[in-house]
Formats: structure tokens, sequence, C-alpha cells
């Protein structure tokens, strides 16, 4: 089962809409997962409309629209693997030990907020997955997704893909008054 993990969208705040490469990694999935910070009703509407499967949960941008159709927390099994999803888990320290503590029934969570990418292994085999931000990069290098395989319980070949920098095009020159 193919994944494209991604949260942090801002769309339009940050981004018009997702990069190109995304989307086709969308077009090719089996499942899609956003973590949350949609910003607009009219992405969701257009992840469920190209997506084979989505899940996904509303951010702390999100509104009162956005959060009326997804839950705070999902919680899915995928090939046998254990997944949930939200979008926020509190600060980078001790968020294994919470997370682990708050989720002891997955192998897997998926959170967003931070627009930095994580993956880590909680004791007790909880995997913490953020993909970053596919267009809000913030102090990051690259605007980021991921991609992984669901099969017989196990995640394997997580990939966190790297978006080439939009184009820029510099200022017009001001006009000189005569």
């Amino acid at each position: 089962m193919r994944l494209v993990i991604m949260a942090d969208t801002h769309v339009p705040k940050r981004a018009r809409d997702l990069p190109a490469p995304l989307w086709a990694a969308v077009d090719d999935a089996d499942v899609v997962i956003h973590a949350g910070d949609w910003v607009d009703v009219p992405l969701l509407d257009n992840l469920v409309a190209r997506s084979a499967r989505l899940i996904a949960v509303y951010g702390n941008n999100d509104g009162p629209e956005l959060r009326a159709r997804l839950p705070e927390v999902a919680r899915v099994e995928l090939a046998g693997l254990r997944v949930a999803v939200v979008h926020e888990t509190g600060p980078a320290g001790g968020r294994e030990r919470r997370c682990a503590a708050r989720f002891p029934d997955r192998d897997l969570l998926v959170f967003g907020h931070s627009h930095i990418p994580w993956d880590s292994v909680a004791p007790g085999g909880l995997r913490l997955l953020n993909p970053g931000s596919p267009t809000d990069r913030r102090r990051q290098p690259y605007a980021t997704y991921l991609t992984a395989t669901a099969a017989d319980g196990r995640l394997d070949d997580v990939v966190l893909h790297r978006l080439p920098r939009p184009a820029t095009t510099p200022p017009p020159k001001p006009a000189h008054a005569p």
C-alpha cells in the first residue's frame, strides 16, 4: 500500500495550491494522510476527489467548516499497520514518551504543526513521523512531504521528498516621475 503523507499545507495562505510533484504523488497513492492545517475547504474537497483514500485531521489554523468535517484525531489500520494522525504533539522535548503514552495501541503516529520533518521511534516501538510542509518551509531549507509503504503491519520505504523552490520573479522596477 503506497502512502503519501503531508501536513501544514496552509492553502491559500502560503501557496495557491499544492506543488505539482505532490499532486502527482497523490494521484499514484493508495492512501493520502494529511495531518492538519489546511486553512481552506477547497483543498480538502480537491484531495477527497483525487485521493483513492484520504485520512485527515484538522489543525489549529483550521476554522469551523473544516473542524465540522474532520476529526481532531484519526485512528485507522492500513495493511495491518495501526496508525494515528493528529496535528499537534506538544514540544519536541519528551515527544516520544508523551505520544507513546497517548497512543499505546498504535504502530505509527503522523503529526504536523511544527513544519519540521521528524522521524523517530518511541520506547515500545511507536514510530513518529512529521512530513514538514509542502508549502511553508519556515526555517527549513526545503518544503517537504513523505511517502512510504505499508504491508503486513510494517512501515517501509519512508522517503522525505524535497520540493523544488518556486521560481521567483524579481519585483518590477519602480516608475520614475518625469
